[in-house]
């Protein structure tokens, strides 16, 4: 067997298939994997996974998967637990993530925003402190309801640096805000993440208008439909016609299937929402790829 500080580290470059968000430990829930766990399954699967963590970065998780020949990148979420909106938590996890795997950084706004919201989910807080305190709430928009400048100046980072910028749990009229000033700002990447959460509840038809600028790309995960959350028409309908459309799964925790059911189970439902070959493949590879590709 090849040492391991010699093998290559993996590149995206002949993946079949890319999931953009999923969670593995130590995360501010327990979760079924950790990350070289997590790339082992994806690469028996042929895939490509973007780990997440509310507590953070998995930059560093990422980069050192790689270099075990696993097919990993990384995300940071900018919690008020990892620091908040501070530009040099994502220059931190930019150096980190390094440059090796072809892929760029994806950047969370604030996932953990206070509004009310009882999860369907079974989890269990991975910590005392997390179990006794939770996490602590932040949202992209100040007082008055407009964009902090702290959210701008990262939309402006994204320009010269390599992330994609994600719009966390912001709520409808945060993403509208977002995109926006995206689009303004001529911020070559934003991704619409998991809109049909409650939290954000955006539904096909508001998709349709809200994603229409050219740099915008929306996920689409799969735990939003297995928790109720989205009816079957509209999940299909996204994946069918929304332009720029990444399928992802959200999944890692204990109580959801694992990552070998979640995507046998994609490929029935695509094959019941009608999706041919070529809409499948843009789906779950090819903008993914574009979206995160340098």
């Amino acid at each position: 067997m090849t040492p391991a500080d010699t093998r290559p580290a993996a590149t995206a470059e002949r993946t079949g298939f890319v999931d953009v968000h999923y969670h593995v430990g130590p995360d501010a829930y327990v979760r079924r994997h950790t990350a070289a766990e997590a790339g082992a399954r994806y690469a028996e699967l042929g895939g490509w996974v973007v780990l997440k963590n509310h507590l953070g970065s998995t930059a560093a998780q990422a980069w050192e998967a790689r270099q075990q020949g696993l097919p990993v990148s990384g995300s940071i979420v900018l919690n008020d637990i990892a620091g908040g909106l501070d530009p040099r938590l994502v220059e931190q996890a930019v150096v980190q993530h390094g440059e090796d795997s072809g892929l760029r950084l994806v950047v969370h706004l604030p996932t953990a925003t206070g509004r009310t919201h009882r999860s369907r989910l079974a989890r269990t807080p991975a910590h005392p402190l997390l179990a006794r305190d939770g996490l602590r709430p932040l949202t992209v928009t100040d007082g008055s309801g407009g964009l902090r400048a702290e959210v701008r100046e990262i939309l402006r980072m994204a320009r010269d640096l390599p992330v994609v910028i994600s719009t966390g749990h912001a709520d409808g009229r945060e993403v509208a805000l977002l995109v926006e000033e995206a689009v303004k700002l001529d911020v070559p990447r934003l991704m619409l993440n998991q809109p049909a959460n409650p939290m954000t509840g955006l539904s096909c038809a508001d998709l349709l208008d809200i994603a229409s600028a050219r740099q915008v790309y929306t996920e689409q995960t799969a735990l939003t439909y297995l928790l109720g959350y989205q009816e079957w028409d509209d999940f299909s309908a996204v994946l069918a016609r929304v332009p720029r459309v990444v399928y992802s799964s959200d999944l890692g925790q204990t109580s959801q299937m694992d990552i070998g059911a979640w995507w046998a189970r994609s490929r029935e439902w695509f094959s019941k929402a009608g999706l041919g070959e070529e809409r499948i493949t843009e789906v779950v590879r090819d903008a993914p790829l574009r979206m995160l590709g340098l």
